[in-house]
């Protein structure tokens, strides 16, 4: 329960506060109010408590003048907020008597949220849990990112055939945002520099610029049982110059409208679409407008705060989460040297020792560039001090590597006609992290391997973590009040003594509750599936589940693969020993990967077949659940089986999702990539799945010349299945895909399905026959849950705090 002014909130309290929300913004009772006019009132009771909150926490961190972390990431995938701030608060009850007495079900409150549209994948969840854990733990904490108009888009499967339409989430989702528009800044984009020279100092001069207005929206961020409510700041962009009346008054109305809305572009859409210059020119705009106006933002705190810039490097840690905010480190240069005449030096000593970054990909091609010519067109300060920064830096490196031109221009920050943002990360940043074990050991032998060599002390590793109150507490309310009653409630606040529930391994009426609980869950997620798409799934098959971002290297083809297998076999031999399984899909694909979109169709069209034959879809049926998000994650998790983590060894850089799937209980099949391998050593090699090659062996394979069709020739059942791929499934061949994996042009089966079908194949099999005894299911299933407590984002926050960011708890 939460004490508010050093009293309790009561449900009286809660009462009073949500009458008087009714009688002032919408002139109504509660007898008169409606549903939709109930959620915006808790919405607003809500926000009063963490704004009370928050301006007391302010009030100590400045007391105790504290050293805060400002985390810059493109996406924060922050999902509903009202249920998870209620629990973070402790005053669910509260509500939830107060709304069943005024005839309201809170639960139905929580489905009017809609999912904000501010981020897409693992990057922005990842980024989200950190700044939960980071509130839960008390830390001086405020994260920078766009507010995005629109998310990425509203997915729907047509056909098979992904849609995207747009996602306008804030017509119904911006009652948590808090306007400061007395922080506003302006951020400048193209036009030319010049320089003068006077009495030995140089002025710079930045003529004929268009110039954007940033807008802060705050979205707060509390914490679990805790004094703190950090923030996370959301920039709209605004035109700066006023309405050109002069334009509408003699008739050119269209003209003024789209003179005044060419700025608003900038955070209309989350990742606008990059093939092609248009694209590129406006995510490059995003980053900067992000980078200019937080960094802008940060340093005007910090003189309201010291009235100096002389200790800002003692008080302030800039953190990078993947390269799309790698613009902050020219920009704090620029502001630095152009605002507030430090030299370069200065300048650069205060941006090295404040600025770190976080790599998540060791997919070279991922790893992001700009054209020159785009950047210095765009950006042309940012690009001159970009180009003295690559200057000095080559200087060092000859000095380290004379004559060795080919390193000096891998670890280059412009070279053949680009602008490599990840070795500018790594040249400016104290400290570079991986996200897991595996990832940061692939990323000093061979992406960064020149860095590490030259600058070994930079890299360290901080294994990724999940919000486990959420994911777990909130989410798996049943688990969770099964393990209060086992081990307390302290793994809430100390994910690490879930371990204590290892003890309840042999205790039969445990084992039996964890069975009925997943049981329950699995219905409310069959329920949800069947709202959804009209398809009952069998809560006695296994919950079989691949839920995350298409790609090819994430391989959903190879699980349709091995489902095309299964569907020959029950076709050639209807009484074959299958284990009913209901095989569950969500994710989307970026509008322009078609390769993509084509194993969503061959997916979809797969499982259409199969519903079309009572016989086969009563033992395999195979579902795709459009517009996958987090709240859609919130149900699915708790019900799932068996999670497929099956991404080609080496490929993965962490993945969250398994650690969501694993204190779930859910069981794990998939490769030695990512997390995977902590996972595996956390629960030991019999209660989670491995198979396929390790990343050592497919390094291997690419040497020796990897031959995707030896595969092919070498097995019947691997021959069958792709064959089947031409006659195709529910009206479609994907002779297509039959190229890709065997007789393509270039590098047939570039991500390896055909190399791990045999193993994946013999591990699924062995993973289904366990499932046969339900004891021993339960058991492995219970010791995931057990161990899962390193895999929380409270244990990796602690690492970023004590090692990297060297930050306190503000108590």
């Amino acid at each position: 329960m939460l004490q508010m002014n050093n009293s309790i909130l009561t449900t009286s309290d809660v009462r009073n506060t949500l009458e008087s929300k009714l009688s002032r913004y919408f002139g109504v009772t509660p007898q008169e109010a409606d549903k939709n006019q109930i959620y915006k009132a808790a919405v607003l009771t809500v926000k009063d408590i963490l704004t009370s909150k928050r301006s007391k926490y302010k009030e100590k961190i400045k007391k105790q003048r504290a050293k805060t972390v400002y985390y810059l990431c493109m996406e924060f995938l922050v999902g509903r907020s009202l249920k998870n701030n209620l629990h973070n608060l402790g005053i669910v009850s509260e509500y939830e008597k107060v709304l069943n007495e005024m005839g309201f079900d809170l639960n139905e409150l929580y489905e009017l949220e809609p999912d904000p549209g501010l981020g897409n994948g693992g990057l922005g969840r990842l980024a989200s849990c950190f700044m939960d854990s980071l509130s839960s733990l008390d830390y001086p904490a405020k994260g920078f990112s766009i507010c995005y108009e629109y998310g990425l888009f509203k997915q729907k499967i047509i056909d098979g055939n992904q849609v995207e339409f747009p996602d306008d989430w804030m017509n119904d989702g911006d009652g948590w945002l808090v306007p400061r528009t007395d922080k506003t800044f302006s951020v400048k984009f193209d036009g030319h520099v010049s320089e003068k020279w006077e009495n030995g100092k140089c002025t710079v001069i930045h003529e004929e610029y268009s110039e954007v207005q940033a807008v802060p929206y705050d979205m707060m961020i509390s914490g679990s049982d805790s004094e703190a409510v950090n923030s996370l700041r959301l920039w709209r962009a605004k035109e700066i110059s006023n309405f050109n009346m002069n334009l509408f008054s003699q008739g050119q109305y269209v003209r003024a409208i789209q003179e005044n809305s060419n700025a608003e572009i900038i955070s209309k859409v989350l990742y606008p679409s990059d093939d092609h210059t248009e694209g590129k020119l406006l995510r490059l705009s995003q980053q900067y407008f992000l980078v200019s106006a937080s960094l802008q933002n940060i340093i005007s705190d910090h003189l309201a705060s010291y009235g100096t810039l002389y200790n800002f490097s003692d008080k302030v840690a800039i953190h990078i989460n993947d390269t799309h905010p790698a613009l902050c480190i020219p920009e704090l240069m620029r502001i630095l040297m152009d605002i507030y005449s430090y030299s370069w030096e200065n300048a650069w000593d205060v941006v090295t020792k404040v600025v770190s970054y976080t790599n998540h990909t060791v997919l070279p091609e991922a790893l992001e560039c700009w054209n020159v010519d785009l950047f210095r067109l765009k950006l042309p300060r940012i690009y001159n001090i970009v180009s003295e920064i690559n200057r000095r830096l080559c200087e060092d490196l000859w000095t380290m590597y004379p004559g060795d031109w080919d390193r000096i221009s891998r670890m280059a920050i412009i070279g053949y006609s680009q602008v490599k943002m990840a070795n500018l990360s790594i040249a400016a940043s104290h400290t570079v992290n991986g996200v897991s074990k595996l990832h940061s050991d692939i990323l000093k032998k061979t992406v960064f391997r020149d860095y590490y060599k030259a600058m070994p002390y930079k890299f360290t590793n901080v294994t990724n973590g999940i919000a486990h109150r959420r994911w777990l507490s909130w989410s798996n309310p049943k688990l969770s009040k099964l393990l209060d009653e086992c081990i307390g409630e302290e793994y809430k606040k100390k994910p690490e003594t879930l371990t204590e529930f290892n003890k309840f391994r042999d205790d039969t009426s445990v084992l039996e509750r964890l069975q009925e609980i997943k049981t329950e869950n699995k219905l409310a997620l069959s329920k949800f599936i069947f709202n959804k798409t009209g398809i009952i799934a069998d809560v006695n098959s296994i919950f079989d589940v691949q839920v995350k971002r298409m790609h090819e290297y994430k391989r959903q083809l190879l699980n349709a693969l091995k489902i095309i297998s299964m569907y020959i076999e029950l076709k050639e031999n209807p009484n074959a020993h299958i284990h009913p399984c209901t095989f569950i899909f969500g994710g989307k694909a970026a509008p322009g990967y078609y390769k993509a979109k084509e194993i969503i169709k061959l997916i979809w069209s797969l499982g259409s077949e199969i519903e079309r034959d009572p016989k086969i879809r009563d033992i395999i049926r195979v579902i795709y659940l459009e517009d996958y998000n987090v709240s859609t994650a919130e149900i699915l998790m708790p019900a799932s089986e068996i999670s497929e983590q099956i991404s080609l060894a080496g490929k993965e850089a962490s993945g969250t999702g398994c650690m969501k799937f694993m204190i779930n209980g859910a069981l794990t099949l998939g490769t030695l990539d990512g997390a995977n391998v902590e996972m595996k050593e956390a629960v030991n090699d019999d209660s989670i799945y491995i198979f396929g090659h390790t990343a050592e062996e497919v390094d291997e394979l690419w040497k020796k010349g990897y031959e995707a069709i030896r595969y092919y020739q070498a097995s019947d059942k691997l021959r069958k299945t792709v064959d089947r791929l031409h006659r195709g499934f529910n009206g479609t061949s994907f002779s297509n895909l039959v190229s890709y994996l065997i007789s393509g042009y270039g590098v047939s089966d570039p991500y390896m399905c055909l190399a791990d079908f045999d193993s994946y194949i013999h591990t699924f099999n062995e993973l289904t026959s366990v499932y046969q005894n339900k004891e021993l299911w339960a058991k492995k299933s219970l010791r995931n849950i057990a161990q899962a407590g390193y895999f929380a984002a409270d244990r990796s926050i602690g690492e970023y705090a004590a090692d990297i960011w060297h930050i306190n708890h503000v108590k």
